[in-house]
């Protein structure tokens, strides 16, 4: 007996009834053969229900494709139950990947033509939904045509497959620019809002249609006028405002419109005001169209004044209920902080008050945007605050607050006292946070302000003492004391409190950072080269110093076994020159800008270039000055002839006089820029290795915000061999602070021409930016 096929509602409720997925799937797998049964029996009275049934069966995730074939024939019936279903499964059932697609464009191409309202609506928004470049093309003038017919039904419809058209095939741009100037007249808010989203993407792809739309600026700020000014309408009002979907669509149009535009920008001026003054924002509706207003004035030639209104909108969304409309105001903010930076300044308390949220999200976009807005007159009171948030914010915000706090510091210390405090402060509360470089920032701020030294070894010593946790602060705190231990055991320094303190209490403390299971072996290297330093600062007897040193000879760590069993050397055949050669570590001058980096290069080339035309007695001289620790004292050898080998690259060093000339320098070459951040290369060729090539990539950022994140990643022809070396770093601080260097090692054995692909992601702005490019102009010189 053959069990007959089940209506829809029948196999829905059957489906829905089952209690096992087993019996869902035995439910489907018997209507489905019986759907195909169907299908292959060609009843075209039942061909509509059993492809609805396969429709739903596909909406709960079951194969259906058997079904396409049976979507034609129903699109091809003049009967509109047919073609209602049909077009459905089309819709769902059929896309560009599949080729069966492109047979219904001639059935599309009738519907259109027919004077039916139901059968062109349900063409239109099948071709809108899955028409592929190929169908849009062949039926561009049709749709054309039906944006001007009298059913409003149908214009709305045509108007939005237009958009679809505009976004798969942007050269039918020129067949859609007549019909929207009429289209802009219509009272029918549906049509109005479709128009102004076709006009946006006209704009958006095409320059001609951007200069073409700019004449119609006063028109739009007319439309959006009488919807700001008209009452409340029962069919379009949300919430008390007046259709506020299509504000927001105009407002981004005349955004486009009047980006680099003065004329436009001009007329828009007041209109903006209006809207910016008389919207309620007590609903969310009123918060969307102010939020679009404040990016309109903000991308735009607004008034000075336009713009500072729009800085105090965005303070006003600050103090809102809604974290999203806090988060969005936080967002934005950043993004104008360099444009209208003193407009931003007066809301600053709210943003420092943002800190504090519970909601992780927002609490970091406020502590992006407050960093953004320290400078030199709220240094003091910006890092306060940056400080107490530290202490007791997320961990996964510490590393971002503390090297924030850093950079800031470095950029607008009022004194040196004070940046030596501020940096102090962020060691001892976030230490192990800190950026790598911290460390020798802080060893070279202290080595350079003289009348400093005793006040800094006095309060790293203290720090020191209550607490060896933190490895960064550890660090200074050893380098410190080693270079400074005799003032700080003579007690005389004004600006603290007076501290006495003892030699064996100092050797008790560097030993006790020794013996620490906390102490990485970088610290105990610290550690120990103070210990080293102090036999020569203090005044009682070094044989303490000695012993613990020569413990650290048989040390598990290579490094430091190494440097104690130089210190040991130092003491036992050397301790005549130990006191010379423990002498403070002279100022080491950091590098500024990159024009005096410049000038450094070009001093040690003329430096090279007078070495290479020194006489034989000074390269005699030199090879006395490395002989001297081998404790020999008879003549020195005269040098060796020329090895090519590689192993030879320390002769090649000393036989000054036949040395081969410098290979010819490569230029410079800029291969990036955007929103202030810079990617420079410079290449060397190693004379000894022809096929090697060295790039230097340099990022530098001169913008007012930092880049953080930073990383760049190259590829090369399979014919090279690219090796990258880490990053110096990966955050740029704003304002042309310290770049980001990174070494590329390029092996070219076939001498073919160069091609690089670099992708760079960072953040920037508060925004994740990617940036994917090919460098195809090296310099020659680079490959041949």
């Amino acid at each position: 007996m053959v069990v007959p096929s089940l209506k829809l509602q029948d196999l829905i409720e059957e489906i829905r009834g089952a209690k096992t997925q087993a019996q869902e799937r035995e439910v489907i797998q018997k209507e489905c053969a019986h759907i195909r049964a169907s299908f292959r029996d060609g009843d075209p009275l039942h061909r509509h229900r059993q492809l609805a049934k396969l429709l739903y069966v596909h909406m709960l995730g079951y194969p259906a494709h058997f079904g396409q074939m049976e979507c034609l024939k129903l699109i091809a019936s003049p009967r509109f139950t047919d073609k209602r279903v049909g077009y459905l499964g089309a819709m769902l059932l059929l896309d560009e990947r599949q080729d069966a697609h492109l047979l219904i464009t001639n059935s599309i191409k009738n519907d259109l033509s027919q004077g039916i309202q139901a059968v062109q609506g349900l063409a239109l928004c099948t071709l809108s939904t899955m028409g592929s470049a190929e169908m849009c093309r062949d039926l561009a003038t049709e749709v054309e045509k039906l944006l001007l017919q009298p059913s409003s039904y149908v214009r709305k419809k045509a108007v939005l497959t237009a958009v679809h058209m505009i976004r798969k095939v942007p050269e039918l741009s020129n067949i859609f620019l007549p019909p929207c100037a009429q289209l802009l007249h219509e009272r029918h808010h549906g049509i109005l809002l479709g128009t102004i989203t076709l006009i946006t993407e006209l704009c958006e792809r095409s320059p001609a249609a951007l200069k073409h739309f700019r004449k119609v600026v006063p028109q739009l700020v007319k439309i959006l006028r009488t919807l700001v000014t008209t009452g409340y309408s029962t069919e379009h009002s949300i919430s008390g405002v007046s259709d506020p979907f299509l504000q927001v669509r105009i407002l981004r149009l005349l955004r486009i419109l009047g980006r680099n535009h003065e004329e436009s920008s001009e007329t828009m001026n007041d209109l903006l005001a209006q809207v910016a003054t008389n919207t309620d924002t007590s609903r969310n509706a009123g918060s969307a169209v102010l939020f679009e207003t404040v990016l309109t004035i903000m991308d735009i030639r607004s008034a000075p004044g336009l713009r500072v209104l729009a800085v105090n909108i965005l303070g006003r969304f600050l103090l809102n209920n809604d974290k999203n409309i806090r988060y969005v105001a936080l967002t934005s903010l950043l993004r104008m902080v360099q444009s209208d930076h003193s407009a931003v300044q007066r809301h600053r308390p709210t943003v420092v008050e943002c800190l504090r949220e519970p909601d992780a999200s927002l609490s970091r976009r406020a502590l992006e945007l407050s960093l953004a807005l320290v400078n030199s007159s709220n240094v003091r009171a910006m890092t306060q605050e940056l400080q107490s948030f530290l202490e007791s914010c997320p961990p996964d915000l510490r590393a971002d607050c503390a090297s924030g706090i850093l950079l800031a510091a470095e950029r607008f210390a009022p004194t040196k006292r004070w940046h030596i405090d501020t940096i102090l402060r962020v060691l001892t509360t976030a230490g192990i946070y800190v950026r790598d470089d911290a460390v020798a920032n802080l060893t070279q701020l202290i080595g350079g302000a003289q009348e400093l030294h005793a006040y800094s070894v006095r309060r790293l010593y203290s720090a020191l003492a209550e607490d060896i946790s933190q490895q960064p602060l550890v660090q200074v705190a050893a380098w410190c004391i080693g270079e400074y231990g005799d003032l700080l055991l003579e007690g005389s320094c004004e600006e603290t409190e007076p501290l006495q303190v003892e030699e064996e209490e100092v050797l008790a403390l560097l030993e006790k950072v020794l013996q620490s299971h906390m102490s990485q072996p970088a610290t105990r290297g610290y550690a120990l080269t103070a210990l080293m330093k102090l036999s020569t600062r203090l005044r009682g007897d070094s044989n303490r110093i000695r012993q613990v040193v020569s413990i650290y000879g048989s040390c598990l760590d290579v490094e430091l076994q190494q440097r104690a069993v130089e210190y040991n050397t130092l003491f036992q055949k050397y301790d005549h020159m130990r006191a010379a050669i423990l002498e403070k570590m002279p100022l080491v001058e950091r590098g500024g800008s990159q024009v005096d980096g410049e000038a450094k290069e070009s001093k040690e080339a003329q430096l090279s270039e007078t070495a290479l035309v020194s006489t034989e007695p000074q390269a005699s001289k030199l090879l006395d000055l490395l002989d001297l620790l081998d404790g020999t004292s008879g003549d020195a050898q005269p040098p060796p002839p020329l090895d090519p080998s590689p192993g030879g690259a320390l002769v090649h060093l000393l036989d000054l006089p036949g040395a081969p000339p410098p290979p010819p320098s490569i230029p410079n070459l800029r291969v990036f820029e955007r929103e202030g951040l810079q990617l420079n290369l410079s290449f060397v060729r190693p004379s000894g290795t022809p096929a090697l090539l060295l790039i230097m990539v340099t990022a530098t950022n001169t913008s007012g915000a930092d880049v953080t994140h930073f990383i760049c990643q190259a590829a090369v022809p399979k014919s090279f061999q690219l090796q990258l070396q880490a990053p110096s770093g990966d955050t740029l601080p704003a304002q042309g602070g310290l770049p980001v260097t990174q070494l590329l090692r390029v092996l070219n054995p076939n001498k073919a021409p160069l091609r690089l692909k670099l992708r760079l992601t960072y953040n920037h702005f508060g925004q994740s930016v990617q940036e994917i490019f090919e460098v195809n102009n090296l310099p020659v010189e680079t490959w041949q």
